[in-house]
């Protein structure tokens, strides 16, 4: 006698059925071989990887070899790399067999002859002061070429740019309470102010990450502080993570000029995505300028935003026009070295941990979005959009190029 038939059907009754076991296969994981050479340009004192980070990647197994004195303009001494298991070397071309080369700086043309084929190089990209030829060269390598100030974290934004603009906005203001003291030959003034001494003005043209931290700087001294931008959203969310009523502005020519003419501090913190950044303060305004104020150009690496800035370097930062003290050095992170170098090992060593996790760099690439956002040359092959039309050389999507693998 038949027994009952299922009235399940057969998709299901096969869902039913005893299934063969699914093993998650383990990534192999991969020791890395990382290279930390010194930094050769001029008044570069970060270094890419601090001791604490060397020790992490070291406990990891990971090979981490360091120039010696690499880190002691951040005063990182060799004892501390060496005690946390990193071997010091004498000769920069022993650094230049590493898997991976950590920089800050864009590498140097003799940097360049000494890179290996495949090779890994994670530093500044810099788009704008590379000649043609410098690519062409990296590409003839056929290396994996990564700028970090273009590595996105899992919210899309730029966590390098943004800890450096943090340190740049803080300094910068700390850097003009300096030029305002009498030490410096400045007019004798405080950044801030005291019960019944007028406060000192503050104006920030930008509204951006180095701006808001120029503006917590000088409020938490007590100055006042006028903000102007040309972007009303970035002048609102500048208000609301400030938690308080500070004067904001749209960036009109007829306004800004009457509030230079009492400012004691201008901090120039505009920005311009992948071109030069325009100028907003003419030779005029700053003649008509009180005598003794000073000038703050955190934009001068792009360029500057005031009509009267030029170059300086730490050896000598400031020169006088019109009676205004101007400060335009372009690595203003680099006065507080040893900070800006621990904010940046703190993105970079995690990164290095994954690429071991995943089993080499292409696996984390092909996994972690961010990190192949700064890939600008991956195995040889230009993978940068706005470097290939800069340079008028050709170049593939780096997306496309992971989906081959």
């Amino acid at each position: 006698m038949e027994g009952p038939k299922s009235i399940l059907p057969s998709s299901l009754m096969s869902g039913l059925m005893p299934q063969e076991e699914m093993l998650e296969v383990a990534q192999k994981k991969s020791k890395l071989f990382i290279g930390i050479p010194k930094e050769r340009s001029l008044q570069e004192n970060r270094i890419a990887l601090v001791p604490e980070a060397v020790a992490l990647l070291c406990n990891n197994e990971h090979r981490v070899v360091i120039e010696r004195g690499a880190g002691k303009s951040a005063n990182f001494q060799d004892k501390d790399y060496s005690e946390a298991g990193a071997e010091i070397v004498e000769s920069v071309s022993e650094i230049y067999k590493a898997d991976i080369v950590m920089k800050v700086e864009p590498l140097t043309t003799e940097e360049i002859k000494l890179v290996q084929r495949k090779q890994t190089v994670f530093s500044a990209l810099q788009m704008a002061i590379h000649p043609k030829d410098y690519i062409k060269n990296l590409i003839s390598k056929k290396v994996n070429a990564i700028a970090f100030d273009n590595i996105q974290d899992i919210h899309g934004k730029f966590p390098v740019i943004r800890s450096m603009a943090e340190i740049a906005g803080n300094t910068s203001i700390l850097i003009a309470a300096e030029l305002l003291s009498n030490v410096n030959n400045g007019k004798g003034f405080m950044l801030g102010g005291v019960a019944g001494v007028p406060a000192t003005e503050v104006v920030i043209l930008g509204a951006g990450t180095v701006g808001e931290f120029a503006a917590r700087s000088a409020l938490g001294l007590g100055a006042t502080v006028k903000v102007f931008d040309n972007s009303l959203y970035k002048l609102r969310r500048l208000q609301n993570d400030l938690g308080m009523r500070v004067y904001t502005c749209i960036l009109q020519p007829d306004v800004l000029s009457n509030e230079l003419k009492t400012a004691d501090v201008v901090v120039g913190a505009i920005r311009a995505p992948d071109e030069r950044t325009p100028c907003i303060v003419t030779e005029q305004m700053i003649k008509d300028m009180k005598m003794g104020s000073v000038l703050i150009d955190v934009s001068i690496d792009q360029g500057g935003c005031f009509e009267t800035s030029r170059v300086t370097d730490h050896n000598k930062p400031t020169f006088n026009v019109h009676g205004v003290v101007h400060y335009c050095v372009p690595n203003i992170t680099s006065r507080v070295a040893r900070t800006a170098s621990y904010a940046l090992s703190n993105i970079f060593a995690p990164i290095l941990l994954d690429v071991g996790d995943y089993g080499g760099i292409d696996n984390m690439l092909k996994m972690n979005r961010g990190v192949r956002n700064g890939v600008y040359i991956y195995n040889g092959i230009l993978t940068n959009k706005m470097l290939g039309k800069y340079l008028k050389l050709p170049y593939k999507d780096i997306d496309l190029l992971m989906a081959a693998l």
